[in-house]
């Protein structure tokens, strides 16, 4: 009985995790999962369940608010590019501004060091020009 209530209270995570990264990201989530359900299929569920279906489905913080907060965090790792990249999608996908994205990588100079927010700024430019490429305004 336990078991089967933990697989519907998973699915349920699962789902509403989904729905969250599709509103977030669109096909660049869904890419992602996939990309990690061949090799990994755990890990693609845990990525959808715990950040999305949990953590991004909370009170408390809009989608904004989040993706600035992420945006941050991954720039002062310095180690995650390709995460970093998806989320600046994602902060534009969500209503920031390219100002503003630019504002948060320079205010990670103070606590990350000039080399994290250099490279952030890099994959702004990147990300900044695949959006221009496909005519994507924000």
């Amino acid at each position: 009985m336990l078991e089967r209530a933990g697989a519907e209270e998973s699915d349920e995570r699962y789902q509403r995790g989904l729905r969250r990264l599709a509103e977030i990201d669109g096909e660049a989530g869904e890419r992602v999962v996939r990309a990690l359900e061949g090799i990994a299929p755990d890990l693609a569920r845990y990525l959808v369940e715990f950040p999305f279906g949990d953590v991004y489905s909370r009170p408390g913080l809009d989608l904004r608010s989040r993706e600035i907060a992420t945006v941050a965090a991954l720039t002062a790792l310095g180690n995650a590019r390709p995460q970093l990249e998806v989320h600046l999608h994602a902060a534009l996908n969500v209503g920031c501004s390219r100002g503003e994205v630019v504002e948060v990588l320079i205010q990670m100079a103070v606590y990350a060091g000039f080399p994290a927010a250099l490279n952030g700024i890099d994959a702004a430019r990147k990300v900044f020009a695949e959006r221009d490429g496909r005519g994507v305004k924000r």
